[in-house]
C-alpha cells in the first residue's frame, strides 16, 4: 500500500509525496500555505486519481479528456511526465521525468492504484 507523506518545506509551506509500496516516490503536490490546505489536496488525489482519464499531449490531434484527468506532456529536457488535474481543472500531482512513455503511463497506473487506500504521515 501506498502513502502520502506530508512535509513543510523551508518557508514554512507544506508539500506531499505519494511513495508506492515499494518507497518509490511517485507523484509531488505544489506548495500548500497550510497543512489543512495540503490534506485536502490528498484528499483531492485519492478521490480523481481512479476516475482520471489519460490525455496523451504527446501526440498529434490527442483526444482532450474532461477533468479530473491525467495529462502526459513533454517537458523541456525531452522527458515524458505526468500531472493529475482534479475536476475544478487544478493541478493537484506531478510526477518526475521519464525518458519513455510506457515508464510514465506506469507511473500514472501506480498513483491510480497506491492512492485510493494510502496512509498519510506527516515527514517531520
Amino acid at each position: 500500500m501506498g502513502k502520502f507523506l506530508i512535509r513543510k518545506t523551508a518557508t514554512g509551506r507544506f508539500t506531499f509525496t505519494l511513495k508506492a509500496a515499494n518507497g518509490e516516490a511517485i507523484a509531488t503536490s505544489e506548495a500548500y500555505n497550510s497543512k489543512p490546505s495540503c490534506k485536502k489536496g490528498i484528499e483531492s488525489v485519492m478521490k480523481n486519481a481512479p476516475i482520471a482519464k489519460v490525455e496523451d499531449q504527446t501526440v498529434a490531434d490527442y483526444q482532450k479528456e474532461k477533468n479530473p484527468k491525467f495529462e502526459i506532456y513533454l517537458d523541456k529536457a525531452g522527458e515524458f511526465r505526468f500531472r493529475l488535474k482534479a475536476a475544478n481543472g487544478e493541478n493537484i500531482a506531478v510526477s518526475e521525468g521519464y525518458k519513455v512513455k510506457a515508464s510514465c503511463l506506469n507511473g500514472i497506473e501506480s498513483v491510480r492504484k497506491n492512492a485510493k487506500n494510502a496512509d498519510v504521515e506527516d515527514a517531520q
